[in-house]
């Protein structure tokens, strides 16, 4: 059988793209010089780094990480995008999805990932600027396109198409429903849990979730730290509303993701049936993840003590960075380790991870 010409452009297209990654995960450091590609500073790593500096402070009690969290939280503000009434953050370059993104078109990760900071903030000073703060968040994220269904509603990823993923839509639930309680917007609080239901309705019968929920077609595209992503807010939720269904969902997804996403204990695999990548993020998110969990599920507490003493052995350097992780060549498929030190990918939410686990087991700093 004859191949179409747009068959055989594909197939190249896809052989180009996949020795790109090569080049780029290979040679970090030259292939960003032969680029051009100019270091930016990521509005998601100052709310990252804003939220872990806070959590090191109520650790150390030293100012100075006090003063750190407090710069990251002034860089927010000034660099805020107003959407209407409300207010988000989008990345500092243009991207693909489904649709092309523009560069800073706000966007629901990153806005709520600004937003916890400033919820953290609020906690813990008491002050009613960063719930103000919370209040125009809400009011961009609440704003996002939605799609309504019998089981309940879907945010979109952010205000230029409409798309079903669903991490990004409990991350938007979980911060309407605690910011919506805390004002009493019943508006919010109602949408939060519209969207909680959309997406554990969607629930696969082993306890997993895929990436995207429908009407788009599955993709067979579990991954470790989406997943992990799923697991905080579903807690995150049950513990703010106290719903069963949202509690029996989360027992679900805990077991699935435990039993499937770490090699003899320790290693975050990327997804079930394939280890490698292993990640950075991954390990973050699982440190993070089961760190959280482990109020309810002590298992997650062991599991967290051994994902983070791997992690430093094998992905720390010398310097005290983190490496991007231990791929696996397409080609010749020997494994290496990129020693990129992406801040955003790798060392912010490394720094979320351990001053969570730290705190959460009351280690000293």
């Amino acid at each position: 059988m004859a191949i179409s010409r747009s068959a055989e452009k594909s197939k190249a297209s896809v052989i180009l793209r996949e020795i790109i990654f090569e080049l780029l995960y290979t040679f970090p450091v030259l292939s960003r010089k032969l680029m051009k590609v100019k270091p930016t500073i990521n509005a998601k790593a100052m709310g990252l780094f804003a939220s872990s500096y806070l959590n090191y402070y109520t650790i150390s009690k030293e100012k100075e990480h006090l003063d750190k969290a407090q710069e990251c939280i002034d860089w927010l503000i000034s660099n805020k995008i107003e959407q209407g009434d409300g207010i988000g953050w989008g990345y500092p370059f243009s991207w693909q999805s489904t649709q092309y993104i523009p560069e800073y078109t706000p966007n629901g990760i990153v806005s709520t990932v600004a937003g916890e900071a400033f919820w953290e903030f609020y906690k813990f000073t008491n002050e009613k600027v960063y719930l103000d703060y919370c209040v125009k968040i809400a009011t961009f994220l609440s704003s996002l396109p939605t799609d309504t269904f019998d089981n309940g509603i879907c945010f979109s990823y952010t205000p230029v198409f409409t798309n079903h993923v669903h991490n990004l839509n409990l991350f938007v639930a979980e911060f309407l429903i605690k910011v919506g309680m805390e004002t009493n917007n019943q508006l919010w609080i109602s949408q939060g849990n519209l969207a909680t239901t959309y997406t554990i309705s969607d629930q696969l019968e082993n306890g997993s979730f895929e990436y995207n929920g429908p009407p788009e077609p599955p993709q067979n595209f579990i991954d470790n730290y989406h997943t992990g992503f799923v697991l905080r807010m579903l807690y995150s939720i049950w513990k703010i509303t106290k719903r069963r269904d949202v509690y029996d969902s989360l027992v679900k997804c805990f077991d699935h993701y435990k039993e499937n996403f770490f090699e003899n204990g320790e290693i975050p695999k990327l997804m079930p049936d394939r280890k490698y990548r292993i990640d950075i993020h991954s390990c973050a998110e699982s440190i993070h993840c089961l760190s959280v969990l482990s109020a309810e599920f002590p298992d997650a507490g062991i599991l967290a003590e051994n994902v983070q003493n791997w992690t430093i052995r094998n992905l720390q350097d010398k310097k005290g960075f983190f490496y991007y992780g231990i791929l696996k060549s397409r080609f010749t498929g020997t494994t290496f380790k990129s020693k990129i030190a992406y801040i955003r990918w790798g060392q912010a939410w490394m720094l979320k991870a351990l001053t969570k686990y730290i705190s959460t087991f009351n280690l000293p700093d």
